[in-house]
């Protein structure tokens, strides 16, 4: 079964912020599934949906290195869980 997840990304503008990203993802099996990122007056924000279920490490844990890895880069990621997320924000 897909464990679709939510990441976010947001803060200034900077080259890198995708590659770094995508980079973790990559190394853990988080596949994306889909991907949207806008830059308005200098900030950087960006939504993907990926899918969890190949990695080797837990919700937890991947929410825990991308925080460590938006620290280092000096921009906000966070993880939610699809189904939280869609609880979260129904009109």
């Amino acid at each position: 079964m897909m464990k679709k997840t939510v990441i976010s990304v947001v803060g200034k503008d900077k080259v890198g912020i995708i590659f770094n990203v995508c980079k973790y993802l990559a190394g853990n099996q988080i596949n994306i599934l889909d991907i949207a990122q806008t830059i308005v007056s200098d900030w950087f924000n960006m939504i993907m949906i990926v899918n969890i279920q190949d990695s080797q490490k837990d919700f937890a844990t991947i929410a825990s290195e991308l925080k460590q890895i938006g620290d280092e880069i000096g921009v906000t990621i966070t993880l939610q869980q699809e189904e939280i997320f869609n609880m979260m924000h129904r009109l």
